[in-house]
């Protein structure tokens, strides 16, 4: 693996993982269109410099998470399901789903349908909820097995979260914000695994390579935070849909 595809993979995440279009499938799909060989290295590389993602939220938004005890304490209920199969399901992942671009495909092409429909038939009304602190444990439970099924690469953790926002009654806004702060721990965790599994047995060139991808996806996350939140002031999530569609359909073609 080469600096060269450090920077493009570490680009790719960082602007991929908050948006509706899941960042570990275009990671997935960027590697093998870029020949880069599957190794442990690279499955512990695009889990890791995710972490630097995850980064961008804790610096937009600590003052929410220090004055808001109790949203922290809904949001680590959200995570239980995640965790739960994160842990059961780790090896499976990481041997399987992982390596599989056929499944990251369908996955995509499937939830882009999804949205389509949802934002079809969804209406934001007055009463939906605009505030954070507002979410109950059980919505918060709710949102957690959700963003679960994301566990299947192309599902897209903020998509599944998102989707599971607008479907409980949740404003778009709230509902972004809320899966951009439910990433902090499904993330951390999901660094903190591979971690423990791998137990940084990297050489040094492949630890710069990490740390490199780590600060490129951080400043592209912000980038990225920054772009949804304007985005979504004056449209849907439709066209992120019809996105993941065109993806999935060429992508299949160009591989398959």
């Amino acid at each position: 693996m080469t600096y060269l595809n450090t920077i493009v993979l570490s680009i790719v995440e960082g602007f991929t993982e908050f948006l509706p279009i899941s960042s570990t499938g275009h990671l997935i799909l960027t590697s093998k269109l870029l020949n880069i060989p599957s190794s442990e290295f690279l499955k512990s590389f695009e889990i890791i410099i995710q972490l630097g993602a995850i980064l961008s939220v804790v610096f937009l938004y600590y003052k929410t998470l220090i004055k808001n005890l109790t949203l922290n304490k809904k949001i680590l209920v959200s995570f239980i399901p995640t965790a739960i199969l994160g842990l059961l399901a780790y090896p499976f992942v990481k041997n399987f789903l992982l390596t599989s671009s056929l499944i990251t495909l369908l996955a995509l092409f499937t939830g882009g349908i999804i949205l389509i429909i949802l934002e079809y038939f969804h209406q934001e009304k007055e009463h939906h909820l605009s505030d954070l602190t507002h979410i109950s444990y059980t919505q918060a439970f709710l949102l957690g097995i959700f963003q679960a099924a994301a566990i299947i690469p192309g599902v897209s953790r903020s998509a599944a979260t998102i989707i599971g926002g607008l479907f409980l009654g949740l404003k778009r806004k709230t509902a972004v914000e809320y899966s951009f702060l439910l990433a902090i721990p499904t993330m951390f965790a999901a660094t903190g695994l591979d971690i423990l599994k791998t137990q940084l047995n990297f050489t040094p060139q492949e630890l710069a390579l990490l740390t490199l991808g780590f600060i490129l996806s951080f400043l592209t996350a912000l980038a990225s935070i920054k772009f949804l939140l304007a985005f979504i002031k004056t449209r849907n999530f439709i066209i992120f849909g019809i996105y993941r569609i065109i993806l999935a359909t060429s992508l299949y073609l160009i591989l398959y």
